[in-house]
């Protein structure tokens, strides 16, 4: 018998197979919505089973009892953070402990891949007090919305003056550097005013793999109580979905490489310096990170008790 489930979910392109009906599976049948802005109350949305959500938003729901959704260890987005600190092209920062004692921004205090950024900090030894955060919109075209969340300290942690954008904070220099997972516009061309703080983020990222040992998960597959009680073996399956899109979409991408001049290079630096199993799903193969990521949480503030990977996910299930 094949299930029916309907998920939101970022538009990822690895999920092109799974739109365009490539994936089988006599098991599921798993109908996509792509969105923009994350699902945040599942409840005003009956028209979903689940779907995509922050890590970091799911883990503060488990520390506080709530059952909203229930999780599952399969990360449909992960990524390395290094690459997303950014800087004027003529800052003469260009380490993270050139970051020590200078003003940074971040686009939202409890996101999950900022909690991952400040843990590259730790990890270089820079305590969250030793920089004096600026939280709010990367730019003029992004909403205004409280982003802080109630984790404000004064004069270390707080928002961007009068709602100012951080990009242009990072121009009059009023910011040495801005963490943001998406860049700004014109941002990659070569009359840019902008950087990657590591003027070789790629090996900084290689050496936190080979020193961590996984590329930090973000954000994670949920599914609502209901359903997955109904079908206790569902999240399994979609997973094995989402695994089989994955490789559809990277057996392509290597086929046809000539969609941009150098993803071929991409793919064979991918394979070269990652472990085979780099984006595997499952408590097992994320057992390091997710240890890792539970104890950043409670280091940073994030939560307010312990959290361990039994609270996060079933491992009957997993």
């Amino acid at each position: 018998m094949v299930t029916e489930v309907r998920l939101a979910v970022r538009d990822w392109d690895y999920l092109t197979p799974m739109l365009l009906n490539e994936v089988v599976s006599d098991e599921v049948k798993v109908t996509l919505t792509r969105v923009n802005t994350l699902v945040n109350d599942w409840s005003q949305h009956p028209e979903f089973d689940g779907g995509e959500m922050s890590l970091s938003r799911y883990s503060q729901m488990i520390v506080r009892g709530e059952q909203d959704v229930i999780g599952a260890p399969h990360f449909l987005m992960r990524g390395f953070r290094q690459r997303c600190i950014i800087v004027r092209k003529d800052s003469p920062l260009n380490t993270i402990e050139d970051l020590s004692g200078k003003r940074v921004g971040l686009t939202g205090w409890q996101d999950s891949g900022n909690t991952w950024t400040r843990a590259i900090f730790r990890h270089h030894n820079i305590n969250q007090s030793d920089i004096r955060w600026f939280v709010g919109r990367l730019t003029e075209q992004h909403p205004i919305v409280d982003r802080l969340n109630g984790f404000g300290i004064e004069g270390q942690i707080e928002a961007c003056p009068n709602e100012q954008p951080m990009m242009d904070m990072l121009h009059e220099g009023t910011l040495d550097a801005v963490c943001t997972p998406f860049m700004p516009a014109g941002f990659f061309s070569a009359d840019s005013e902008y950087r990657q703080l590591l003027p070789d983020f790629v090996s900084s990222e290689i050496q936190y793999y080979q020193e961590c040992g996984y590329v930090p998960g973000i954000h994670i597959l949920v599914l609502k109580p209901e359903f997955q009680q109904a079908h206790p073996d569902i999240a399994q399956k979609i997973s094995k979905v989402f695994e089989q899109s994955y490789q559809i979409w990277l057996d392509k991408r290597a086929k046809y490489a000539d969609t941009t001049p150098w993803i071929i290079d991409d793919i064979a630096r991918t394979s070269q310096a990652l472990k085979p199993d780099w984006n595997s799903n499952g408590i097992a193969a994320n057992k390091a990170m997710l240890e890792d990521w539970c104890r950043e949480l409670q280091e940073q503030n994030i939560i307010d008790k312990p959290l361990n990977i039994d609270s996060l996910f079933s491992k009957e299930q997993w």
